[in-house]
């Protein structure tokens, strides 16, 4: 069974987080610099196969675009372009953030651990990804 793979995209970082090929589980894969993104997936994608995409989308509380909207839209339109087969879902990013850094407390880390804004960010998308299996599996 191919996996799921979710993308909490950001200006300088992008968190990623995959399923166990029983799409089960979500864990935490890596986080990279946003611009070495399409790359990875291209990399990704020839060694495990991958049947969805699933990437946060940012938005206020009233539902209105935030700073990072445009920036989620444009990557989602790269991403159709380079994996046309692909189908992408948006799922709600709010306080992604804000839980990962929770769990991280509640896992011990220490607090320059807690500062790593790159295991913020795979966190991030991990969490989003095990939510959108508890929702839709």
């Amino acid at each position: 069974m191919p996996r799921i793979l979710c993308i909490d995209y950001g200006l300088k970082r992008t968190g990623i987080a995959v399923t166990d090929p029983l799409q089960i589980i979500a864990t935490g894969l890596t986080t990279l610099h946003s611009k070495e993104l399409i790359p990875f997936l291209k990399d990704y994608f020839t060694k495990e196969p991958v049947e969805r995409i699933i990437i946060g989308w940012p938005t206020n509380w009233d539902d209105s675009a935030t700073h990072a909207t445009p920036l989620v839209e444009k990557m989602i339109k790269e991403l159709q372009k380079n994996f046309p087969q692909m189908p992408i879902t948006k799922v709600d990013e709010r306080y992604t953030s804000k839980m990962a850094k929770d769990a991280m407390l509640e896992m011990g880390l220490k607090k320059m651990q807690r500062r790593n804004k790159a295991l913020v960010d795979e966190i991030a998308a991990t969490i989003m990804l095990q939510e959108y299996l508890r929702v839709n599996g």
